[in-house]
């Protein structure tokens, strides 16, 4: 398997290149973003030009917090929301803890009432949003685009 560059000691100087690479991404962005790599590549397990790159684009200031964190700890210019995980196994309710000093058009879009008062975000109204403005987000003919699958 090493000669086939597939032995452990690849594996981990690709998850090194990986992350170097989004570091060095990550300071030269000016957008509201930064990106995470994923999947088989965050894991080494692929080249690059090999398979399909799967990656997150957190946006900064926003930021979702289990139960028991110290909301004083964290920056009032961040808009914290506290997952809320007794749903379906492997998802989670997104409830408004506490809004920034300027939010997000994106999120303040995406914002909803559970019918009890508490503040969701709507993973659905954030995707829609999105989907319909995805050339101002990400512009590139090589990239391909599915269907929605999943929540």
């Amino acid at each position: 398997m090493t000669r086939l560059g597939n032995g452990e000691e690849f594996r981990r100087w690709r998850v090194e290149k990986y992350r170097e690479l989004d570091r060095l991404q990550n300071a030269h962005s000016t957008s509201g973003f930064f990106k995470i790599t994923a999947g088989s590549k965050a894991e080494g397990l692929t080249c690059r030009f090999e398979s399909d790159f799967d990656t997150l684009y957190p946006l900064r200031n926003v930021l979702s917090v289990e139960t028991g964190i110290n909301l004083h700890t964290i920056p009032g210019h961040i808009d914290v929301f506290r997952m809320d995980t007794r749903v379906y196994p492997g998802h989670c309710r997104l409830l408004q803890e506490r809004p920034a000093h300027k939010r997000w058009g994106i999120i303040e879009n995406s914002l909803s009432d559970n019918g009890f008062g508490d503040v969701l975000l709507s993973s659905s109204l954030l995707v829609d949003f999105l989907s319909g403005n995805l050339d101002f987000f990400v512009s590139s003919p090589r990239i391909v685009r599915h269907e929605r699958a999943g929540p």
